[in-house]
């Protein structure tokens, strides 16, 4: 039944001048269907790159928000409206304008897990691999607002001393990953390699031999093998971690690392938005050309490989 659907998927798909892009937290046969997986950014630069007139974007919903605000040409759609991100949700625009206002003067930086309005009121964007980079070249006389995770900001505020107010958002897949959990393994392995991502916690952050992204974790792992891995960030990474460095071991951190809202695309939702052409992802222009602002400024300042 599967090959039927994914069959099915691959005519609509060159019917359609279709891509298909897939988060790496996403489930592993929709990994497989993907013309490119990675991160959220990245693959959202890498569609607005192709000659594609529709961009199927497996992930949750502020990364098919940021695919329609740098493919404004091209029709987003997303498999599941509800998949949404609770982090990015944690904060406003209302919300963002009265920090604002308590803080006058200060820039703000918006982790790329945000809403199309949160990065229109943001002065420059994010990732959680370049928001050290990105912090460190802004003036140093500037006080930061950093939304909405407070994980990755304080780990930017540790590595670069800089004056950061944060706000208390957080991811829940990488919370639920403990310190403890991450001891137990390490005593029992070894020989591992701590890799974890800077939305965990600080206690967990404390424990890793590198605080990488999902991308960086995927080079990490090909580049300095090792007899083990302990990952620590959502347990969609092991699929194409395995694909980068099949012979080694990946433990991961928790198995209650997992993104229910990640999980919610599946093969047949991929082809009913074929099929339908539905849920289609529509940022206001207004609201579009302000964040790609916030989004411009950050590959001005840190282009893009």
């Amino acid at each position: 039944m599967s090959q039927q659907i994914i069959e099915k998927i691959q005519t609509l798909k060159k019917q359609r001048n279709a891509v298909i892009l897939a988060h790496y937290y996403q489930p592993p046969e929709i990994q497989e269907i993907a013309d490119f997986a990675g991160d959220s950014l990245g693959l959202s630069v890498q569609a607005a790159g192709t000659d594609a007139d529709v961009i199927v974007f497996c992930g949750v919903m502020f990364m098919a928000e940021t695919a329609a605000i740098l493919s404004p040409d091209k029709t987003v759609l997303i498999p599941d409206v509800n998949a949404g991100c609770p982090m990015a949700d944690m904060i406003t625009a209302e919300q963002l304008r009265q920090f604002q206002a308590e803080h006058p003067g200060a820039l703000t930086v918006s982790y790329v897990n945000s809403t199309a309005e949160v990065k229109a009121l943001s002065d420059y964007c994010c990732t959680s691999s370049n928001a050290v980079q990105l912090v460190e070249s802004l003036p140093a006389d500037r006080g930061i607002l950093f939304v909405p995770d407070q994980n990755l900001g304080n780990h930017v505020k540790r590595e670069t001393g800089r004056n950061i107010v944060l706000w208390p958002g957080y991811c829940r897949s990488h919370v639920l990953i403990q310190p403890d959990e991450v001891q137990r393994l390490k005593a029992e392995h070894p020989e591992a390699v701590v890799l974890a991502h800077p939305e965990c916690t600080d206690p967990v952050k404390d424990l890793a031999d590198a605080l990488l992204s999902t991308g960086q974790m995927l080079t990490y792992v090909k580049e300095r093998p090792a007899p083990a891995f302990i990952i620590a960030t959502e347990l969609g990474i092991l699929h194409p971690l395995k694909q980068v460095n099949s012979s080694t071991t990946y433990i991961p951190a928790s198995e209650k690392a997992f993104c229910e809202n990640m999980k919610k695309i599946s093969l047949e939702k991929v082809l009913w938005a074929l099929e339908d052409m539905k849920t289609h992802v529509q940022v206001p222009a207004e609201v579009a050309g302000q964040a790609k602002l916030a989004l411009d400024r950050m590959i001005e300042v840190l282009p893009q490989k």
